[in-house]
């Protein structure tokens, strides 16, 4: 067996590449950033009112008449008069002329004269965003990368871009095997279990950006496996299999992806949950994950391994893992590194990760409400409260 870190390396050293596509700004979301994004102009694009008031040039004078009223979005008017003010709204150009903006709840109008209130001093500059102070023309604003979001598409939008370049989604086969296995919505036997693994595994990568993962359900054959499998490597840039890689006589999965000439990089690695994993590249690169079936231990390796691994050949840029405080002791005594479920809480020092028992690796119902899960050292028996350690959290990007 080789460590976590060994097998992470090993993952991250076979590199594929996705291409890239351009797509309207309206459907960037969660999608990973192949362009660098300058500015178009001056961010503000000129001298912005930030408050409804009046715009004047003498800020010490305390009454003025009205020389007009200017909106946003209106080409901007001359204040020609230092004794007079023009009405202006929030986002608007200041006035040539003005200097100062004095909001509207400080003053009163009678007719066409306005009056400040007794005791209010206008600060000469004030409630005026000044051109070019966020930032110039031309100035790079996202680098290539980045995951899109809100934030990020109000830069793409106000750089004047309808359409960007990002990374093209991967192509995900996810292949759940077992011939016990029957979907939602289809009659089940006793002695049948529900399909949730695909599931669980399609919204996951969904979270994280990766939208579109095809989900098969193959049987234990030897040879449905290799025909179907084989198929989907010629589709695929990622397949994530959960099952079938263990050494019982039913795990075909090993034997079935050297026929098919996917190159294995390593079998079985010192940790719990997960230790029959299986990782490989196909005839073209592609990446090839082989999962064990119980439910905990397939989500916990496909969010330690296959997210992550995504988010590289997407070309995203990524934090490491957060290092979290441990909300409670915790006590694991086999030599394996441990994927520990955790709710994430406030403490007296801050956020806390609390440990949380789950019965055996097949007990997936109790991961439902947790917040995601710490990675334990293999060379660790006993885990005090307040020692940290890295999360991965489910819907986390985060390698």
């Amino acid at each position: 067996m080789i460590s976590v870190a060994e097998a992470w390396a090993q993952i991250a050293a076979q590199k594929i590449s996705l291409g890239t596509e351009r797509i309207n700004i309206a459907d960037a979301a969660g999608r990973v950033l192949a362009e660098s994004v300058s500015a178009e102009r001056d961010q503000p694009p000129f001298d912005r009112v930030t408050m409804d008031g009046i715009a004047v040039r003498n800020a010490s004078q305390t009454r003025f008449g009205v020389a007009g009223t200017q909106f946003a979005g209106d080409a901007p008017l001359t204040l020609e008069d230092g004794g007079m003010a023009i009405e202006i709204m929030t986002g608007a150009a200041l006035p040539a002329g003005a200097n100062t903006v004095i909001p509207v709840e400080r003053y009163t109008r009678n007719g066409d004269t306005i009056t400040l209130e007794d005791g209010y001093a206008a600060n000469t500059g004030q409630f005026v965003h000044r051109q070019g102070s966020d930032h110039v023309a031309a100035t790079t604003l996202l680098e290539p990368g980045l995951r899109l979001g809100g934030p990020e598409t109000a830069v793409l939008a106000s750089a004047g871009l309808a359409t960007v370049a990002v990374s093209r989604l991967p192509r995900v086969h996810i292949v759940a095997t077992g011939n016990e296995l029957v979907a939602a919505g289809n009659p089940i036997a006793d002695h049948e279990v529900r399909l949730s693994n695909g599931p669980a595994m399609s919204v996951m990568l969904a979270a994280a950006g990766y939208r579109g993962a095809q989900a098969h359900h193959l049987p234990d054959s030897p040879e449905v496996l290799r025909e179907r499998v084989g198929a989907l490597l010629d589709a695929a840039d990622v397949i994530v299999l959960s099952g079938g890689v263990s050494k019982g006589k039913a795990d075909y999965v090993p034997d079935v992806l050297a026929d098919l000439g996917v190159t294995r990089h390593f079998h079985r690695v010192a940790q719990r949950p997960g230790k029959p994993i299986w990782f490989g590249t196909g005839p073209s690169g592609q990446l090839v994950f082989g999962l064990p079936g119980n439910p905990v231990s397939t989500l916990a390796c496909c969010r330690r391994y296959v997210v992550p691994a995504l988010a590289l050949a997407s070309g995203e840029r990524t934090a490491p893992p957060k290092q979290l405080a441990l909300g409670a002791d915790w006590q694991f005594g086999a030599p394996l590194a441990a994927f520990v479920p955790v709710v994430l809480e406030m403490g007296d020092a801050g956020l806390v990760a609390t440990p949380l028992s789950t019965n055996t690796s097949g007990d997936f119902t109790a991961l439902a409400g947790t917040d995601g899960f710490v990675e334990l050292p293999a060379d660790r028996e006993h885990f005090a409260a307040g020692e940290h350690y890295p999360f991965f959290g489910w819907t986390e990007r985060s390698s």
